[in-house]
């Protein structure tokens, strides 16, 4: 059974104040799209929001829509509008703002356990088609933190406090730690597809991203621009999920063409990227499946779909999935590890979280000189990539979630 220190703490009264900054943020938001919009509309209804967009604003041409003659108004259609009127922006800023209210600030006092005050979410291993691990009731791993709420509510994650402790000293005996892997899926492409420049890249410690767009741009090292790297950051990424020209250049908001030269560049530097691209899928076509690199097979029946939508998205996945599934492979032999590392020495310390490629534990501050580095070198060990393509595991600790990633 496991044991109710295992789980996070959440301090109550900051996630009230997230809560009342982002009902300020949404009010505001919604203050100014209604002004731009000329009148009073709901903001949540798809049809009064179309209406306002296409037929009113008259932001697209040819709009979208859906299968019962709505205008499409979905976060992935009003991204394509993005810069024709400052609305959207809003828009999107607005719906997240109330997402993160509903899902995070409103319910998650209801999931604290009475009979330890924590939030006790449940983990499922055969969810996620890749093998990761997927949280839910509550969902811990899809709290955004690039955005300046999510972040926020990430503040309201905090250690446990042993009561008898904290009142002998004015120093909390537990602080959270945050044990992230650095850029593992590029790592694992890297080691996969045998490319030497990408490899020699990590193996000197260079910023990857940096270290492409000095390639793809053909500029030295110390002269990339930050918009160059943003560029070389979005490739990198979305070649392991099969970005096309369109994609990325919607993403940067660049001509279709500029892209296509930008991925046409990168595959002229990795070339090993773009033959182990083709040969997994070739082989995935030809075996009916593709395996990680521990030899977990996912099987792609849809490669062989006269659609040539469905067969795209297999092709897609048969890339993917031996990058991303090798990656949740490692972490999860990471947490074997680490869980006999914290029961072969009795510990204070415990093992909270997994999101993705990081794992957050409460940590005994008496504890941290002697077992944070051992925690380290077991994730780093976890599983050995070919070509010896270094594995790097960075580590924080703070007073809250956000302070320690």
């Amino acid at each position: 059974m496991a044991r109710a220190d295992h789980f996070m703490t959440i301090d109550l009264a900051a996630l009230a104040q997230v809560g009342t900054f982002l009902q300020q943020r949404i009010n505001e938001l919604a203050a100014t799209i209604q002004q731009h919009a000329g009148r009073v509309f709901n903001l949540n209804s798809p049809k009064q929001l179309g209406e306002i967009l296409f037929d009113e604003l008259k932001l697209a041409d040819k709009p979208k829509k859906t299968a019962t003659g709505q205008y499409k108004t979905d976060e992935q259609t009003l991204a394509t509008l993005e810069g024709k009127h400052p609305v959207i922006a809003e828009i999107l800023a607005y719906r997240e703002a109330s997402k993160l209210k509903s899902t995070y600030v409103d319910s998650l006092p209801s999931f604290l356990a009475p009979a330890s005050g924590r939030i006790h979410t449940h983990f499922h291993q055969l969810v996620a088609a890749t093998g990761r691990l997927a949280s839910a009731d509550p969902n811990l791993q899809n709290i955004p933190v690039r955005s300046a709420a999510g972040r926020e509510i990430r503040k309201a994650f905090v250690p446990r406090q042993a009561a008898s402790d904290h009142r002998q000293s004015t120093v909390p005996p537990f602080t959270l730690l945050s044990c992230d892997y650095s850029q593992i899926e590029l790592r694992v492409m890297a080691a996969l597809a045998d490319d030497e420049s990408m490899i020699e890249a990590f193996r000197a410690g260079l910023d990857i991203h940096n270290a492409t767009a000095a390639k793809v741009f053909s500029v030295p090292l110390d002269q990339v621009s930050p918009d160059q790297r943003r560029s070389a950051k979005m490739v990198n990424f979305g070649i392991i999920y099969g970005i096309s020209a369109f994609g990325l250049a919607q993403r940067l908001a660049i001509a279709r063409s500029e892209a296509a030269a930008i991925i046409d560049a990168y595959f002229l530097q990795y070339p090993a990227i773009r033959e182990f691209m083709d040969r997994t899928v070739a082989d995935a076509r030809n075996n009916g499946f593709v395996e990680t690199l521990t030899g977990r097979r996912r099987v792609l029946p849809d490669l062989a779909s006269a659609n040539q939508n469905i067969r795209g998205n297999a092709e897609r996945a048969a890339i993917n999935t031996p990058i991303q599934g090798t990656a949740a492979d490692m972490i999860k032999l990471a947490m074997i590890r680490v869980d006999a590392l914290l029961r072969e020495t009795p510990s204070q310390t415990r093992m909270l979280l997994q999101v993705h490629d990081e794992l957050v534990f409460d940590l005994h501050r008496d504890e941290q000189a002697v077992l944070v580095p051992r925690i380290l070198d077991a994730m780093r060990h976890a599983l050995p990539l070919p070509r010896d393509v270094p594995v790097l595991v960075e580590a924080g600790t703070g007073p809250n979630w956000l302070a320690a990633h």
